[in-house]
């Protein structure tokens, strides 16, 4: 370990003069966020963007579930059209892509490893000015006519027939994958070059490999997104035959390249989910994970079975029978990884010291809402049940289940575990707990109903309906209502918690990572010397025998214990 003083880890706030402020305190102006370099401060940047683009797409969502409750619709079809497209790119462009990497990875990846910042902190803030360039894009496409092609915009009604702002949200597509790409390189440069002494590769945290594993899988698959939607303009513009039949083309041309990335895209967006479920499986069950190289090697595993599993999205497109039987057959093989981790994740729980905090709900949330929607997923992945459930409101709940129930669950368990680590600042934990079930409920109630409309037989993206399929639908928005609910109470407490919550301790949890041996919030270069790891990654000890690194023991030591749980009053 370091050679600072022995302090116990559980303290509540530091004060340090001249340089030793931290990064939240170190210049106010809004030029010092904009122009800053802090890997931490970017990170705040990226959550109040990606959780303002969050709120409009769930309000797009809500829209959706309204004209839904009567079986003639509320809105014009076109408006309908428009409705779940604009909510699908705002989703999975500007939410469930960036969330997790951007956020949590990029104010805690340097942290974790024992580094001062990211390796190229400049091109980091890039990132985010490409990203909101980006949203700003989308949204102006999405409210200047809008786009009705679907999130997925299929060819030929991408390049011949539609006549929405297809061109704009391909370009704020396209802009937006530089972002990523930004991001992916940071984190592996990082990762290999500026780990603190001794954080070798089998002691960096799980949330550190998942990260590496989803930035190979950002640095591999997005560039054929770019080319995809390139293509997509081209033919849209100068009318070459690409993927119109019309025209010589191939639609289904456009489909195997644009799986080629969705379907790895997925893992982009639950990959750094699993990483925080780890982090809160090990660290509030107080145990040392059980089997860390297998989930670590799964991490890895996922990434690379990910680029050949897309053709079982075109089962009932032109692909040929025995193609589509090896497809089906990696489809299953590609659920080994992630049922590796949920055995070990439930390894880990056994006989472990839990808490029941709020983290530890939405990690247990994430495995149970994650093996509905892994399990259905071999229902996708069998030939002769997705001909009967292709394009069904089947696929919404299983691509929900896995990408709410899974992304969103993992990032708000993640959010809640590094809240006070991030603002300096302790949530109210019982209304944390009350929004979590309420969370819970509302998305079950949302879900569940739509896999018994898909087996019935209700076709996705249409805005009316046969009336026999109405109470499932009613009850879908009654869910999504509470849903909302929900989440309406946890983004108002955590915003009330930045003036009015207790002073958050540097290791309310116990854990052993480096994220917890430094101050809540950091100072702005993380650590005031350069940690020396010589434990194991989830090694847990005492807390009296934790040392929080990088003090030098000097006028600055903190003093002020911590109170019961987690914090100190104000």
């Amino acid at each position: 370990m370091s050679s600072a003083t022995a302090i116990p880890s559980e303290i509540a706030d530091v004060q340090w003069n001249g340089e030793r402020l931290n990064y939240l305190n170190n210049g106010h102006g809004l030029k010092s966020w904009l122009l800053t370099k802090d890997h931490k401060r970017i990170a705040i940047l990226y959550l109040i963007s990606v959780s303002a683009f969050f709120i409009l797409g769930g309000i797009f969502a809500l829209l959706i579930r309204i004209n839904l409750l009567v079986p003639q619709g509320e809105f014009p079809a076109d408006t309908y059209d428009r409705l779940f497209t604009a909510h699908g790119v705002i989703m999975v462009f500007l939410f469930l892509v960036p969330a997790v990497p951007a956020i949590l990875g990029n104010f805690l990846i340097p942290i974790m490893i024992g580094a001062k910042d990211l390796a190229f902190p400049k091109i980091n803030l890039l990132s985010w000015y490409i990203y909101m360039l980006a949203g700003v894009i989308l949204l102006y496409a999405i409210f200047a006519g809008g786009i009705d092609t679907g999130w997925t915009f299929y060819t030929p009604y991408s390049t011949s027939y539609s006549n929405s702002n297809v061109l704009l949200a391909g370009l704020g597509i396209f802009v937006a994958g530089f972002s990523s790409i930004l991001t992916g390189i940071n984190f592996i440069v990082t990762i290999h070059t500026m780990r603190a002494p001794g954080m070798t590769w089998f002691r960096l945290p799980l949330f550190v490999w998942a990260h590496y594993a989803t930035a190979l899988v950002i640095m591999l698959a997005t560039p054929v997104l770019a080319i995809t939607v390139s293509l997509m303009a081209i033919e849209r513009v100068t009318h070459v035959g690409i993927f119109d039949p019309a025209m010589g083309g191939d639609p289904v041309l456009f489909q195997h390249m644009f799986w080629f990335y969705s379907h790895p895209a997925v893992y982009i967006m639950v990959l750094p989910a699993m990483g925080i479920v780890s982090e809160l499986i090990a660290n509030l069950s107080h145990k040392n994970i059980f089997g860390y190289k297998f989930i670590a090697m799964s991490s890895l595993a996922i990434g690379i079975f990910g680029f050949l599993v897309w053709g079982h999205h075109l089962f009932v497109s032109t692909q040929s029978v025995y193609l589509g039987l090896a497809f089906s057959f990696l489809s299953y093989v590609v659920a080994i990884p992630s049922a590796i981790k949920v055995f070990n994740w439930t390894a880990t729980l056994f006989k472990g010291s839990i808490s029941y905090d709020t983290p530890m709900l939405y990690g247990l949330g994430f495995i149970g809402l994650f093996l509905i929607g892994g399990m259905t997923g071999l229902f996708l992945a069998a030939l002769g049940l997705d001909v009967q459930v292709h394009d069904t409101y089947f696929v919404i709940a299983h691509f929900h289940y896995v990408m709410v129930g899974g992304s969103l669950m993992g990032f708000l368990g993640g959010l809640h575990l590094w809240w006070g680590k991030m603002t300096g600042r302790e949530y109210p934990e019982y209304w944390a707990r009350a929004a979590m079930i309420i969370q819970f409920v509302g998305f079950n109630l949302t879900f569940f109903p739509q896999f018994i409309l898909g087996y019935l037989g209700m076709p996705r993206r249409y805005a009316s309906y046969p009336p026999e399929f109405q109470v499932l639908h009613v009850l879908s928005t009654a869910g999504a209502s509470i849903l909302g609910i929900g989440l309406g109470i946890t983004i108002f407490y955590l915003l009330w918690s930045l003036k009015r919550g207790k002073r958050a301790a540097a290791n309310p949890w116990g854990a052993p990572g480096l994220e917890w041996r430094t101050t809540s919030p950091p100072p702005t270069e993380n650590f005031y010397e350069t940690p020396v790891v010589t434990w194991e990654a989830y090694e847990f000890a005492p807390i009296e025998t934790m040392e929080v690194l990088g003090y030098p023991g000097d006028p600055g030591r903190p003093t002020q214990p911590v109170h019961a749980e987690h914090g100190t009053e104000d």
